[in-house]
């Protein structure tokens, strides 16, 4: 069976990352990517060991994206520098640049009706984002940032945003994937889960440990 077909048949656990960007980057030589059925924690000693999670949603059953006190708007390029900013306070350790995203609308699956923004009603202030692809040759769709920025947390906008991106991407794909770290304590895949995507692949990324 070709890497095609068999991804189609089961995205998440053939591949750790969406086919289209497995086509396009290569492994470091430094690094292994291995499924938990074929992990064994004495066979890579050698190796530190970060768990993903990977989880597919079949666009057939999207829950309500609507919430009082907060309105949904798509981002256009010159809401970048906002989406930068946005993505810059809800993390402690992971920066992006304006340039960085800028590329992300290079690529063939940028759609730019899946970059939104959410705000609050009362204040018009942007205080969570969302940025999903689409692979039209699989007619993939995969949710790629989620942000919201932490004074606003557990409002559920996380799910609002979420089920919005599954709401347009429901238009155009057959399919939609998520992964993100195991041990994140925002706890992201609870998040997805709520929103109906199902699974229990799970991705260990095996970085060589340096010799002393």
């Amino acid at each position: 069976m070709k890497l095609i077909e068999k991804y189609l048949h089961d995205p998440c656990g053939t591949l750790s990352i969406p086919y289209w960007k497995h086509k396009n980057i290569s492994t470091p030589e430094n690094m292994l990517i291995i499924h938990q059925r074929n992990f064994s924690e004495q066979q890579y000693i050698g190796y530190d060991d970060q768990l993903y999670f990977r989880l597919y949603h079949n666009l057939k059953q999207i829950k309500g994206n609507a919430l009082d006190g907060f309105i949904i708007k798509t981002a256009s390029k010159n809401d970048i520098p906002m989406v930068v900013d946005i993505i810059n306070r809800s993390y402690d350790d992971i920066t992006v640049s304006y340039d960085q995203l800028i590329e992300f609308t290079k690529t063939r699956v940028y759609d730019s009706n899946l970059w939104i923004l959410v705000l609050d009603a009362s204040t018009s202030d942007v205080v969570g984002c969302g940025i999903a692809e689409l692979d039209k040759e699989l007619r993939e769709g995969v949710i790629e940032w989620i942000q919201v920025l932490p004074e606003y947390r557990g409002k559920k906008i996380g799910t609002l945003i979420v089920n919005e991106l599954l709401e347009r991407l429901s238009q155009a794909a057959r399919f939609a994937t998520v992964s993100g770290k195991k041990d994140n304590p925002t706890q992201p895949e609870m998040l997805y889960r709520k929103c109906g995507f199902t699974g229990n692949d799970i991705w260990h990324i095996l970085t060589k440990k340096q010799s002393i």
